[in-house]
């Protein structure tokens, strides 16, 4: 990977910073993103999907796997007519797929690939579990804190979800669900996405998020590392501060 050295004014920098930090990544990530929005063409935005766009060509050992797999598939299938329900059809239609794959009719590669998402990109997932580990924090903390910290801004400080209607918070919607699979994982959090629609903000949450996630960070930043799990406990004063964090610099 290239490294490209610039230099900028002191106070670009700081700018550039502050904007970095309201997006909870790293001055290099953030500058990154910037350099990826100049020099890489996407899709219009009305075309922007969550379907993956199905390959234009295969590699022959692509092609010769995929179309072993069918005919594989195609052995334990219930034949067409037969009341055996099944997500991936019958048996016709796995030898159907199998023969795509093997003549290349590359215009139909798209039955092969129906189904498939977009990836959801490391950085991403990662910041949904960096989130869903801050509300697990702040929940145990609000539960230790319950005579101190009011009601109001404990009910502040919840989950609230990820935005169904959004492309990307959908897709980090969809995460969570995966990750509640586990049932011995985020415990504080399962009431939490119960009472909010199955985890359904119905409207964009990742921002305040972020936000919110910045701050924590500063306040784990600062503290000195030992072994008891309650180091990592939230003071009123924290939770109080996360809870400014959610409120948009400008509307201060």
């Amino acid at each position: 990977m290239a490294v490209l050295n610039i230099r900028i004014d002191d106070d670009y920098r700081d700018r550039l910073r502050e904007k970095a930090e309201d997006q909870g990544v790293s001055l290099s990530e953030y500058v990154r993103a910037l350099v990826l929005e100049d020099v890489v063409d996407v899709r219009r935005q009305d075309e922007l999907t969550d379907t993956e766009t199905a390959p234009e060509t295969m590699t022959l050992t692509e092609r010769q796997m995929l179309a072993l797999l069918h005919r594989i598939s195609a052995r334990v299938m219930p034949e067409k007519g037969e009341t055996l329900d099944c997500a991936d059809g019958d048996r016709d239609d796995q030898l159907r797929l199998a023969q795509i794959l093997e003549a290349g009719y590359t215009a139909e590669y798209f039955q092969a690939t129906a189904g498939f998402r977009t990836e959801l990109s490391h950085l991403d997932c990662t910041r949904v579990t960096d989130i869903l580990q801050m509300f697990q924090i702040i929940a145990i903390s609000a539960h230790r804190l319950a005579h101190a910290a009011d009601e109001d801004l404990t009910d502040r400080l919840r989950f609230q979800g990820f935005d169904h209607q959004d492309l990307l918070e959908s897709r980090m919607a969809s995460y969570v669900e995966f990750l509640m699979q586990d049932e011995n994982t985020w415990v504080e959090l399962r009431p939490q996405i119960e009472e909010t629609d199955g985890g359904n903000s119905h409207h964009r949450m990742l921002d305040v998020y972020l936000r919110m996630l910045t701050e924590y960070r500063r306040i784990m930043d600062a503290r000195t590392r030992k072994y008891s799990p309650d180091d990592y406990l939230l003071s009123l004063e924290d939770l109080q501060r996360i809870d400014r964090a959610q409120i948009h610099p400008s509307h201060r």
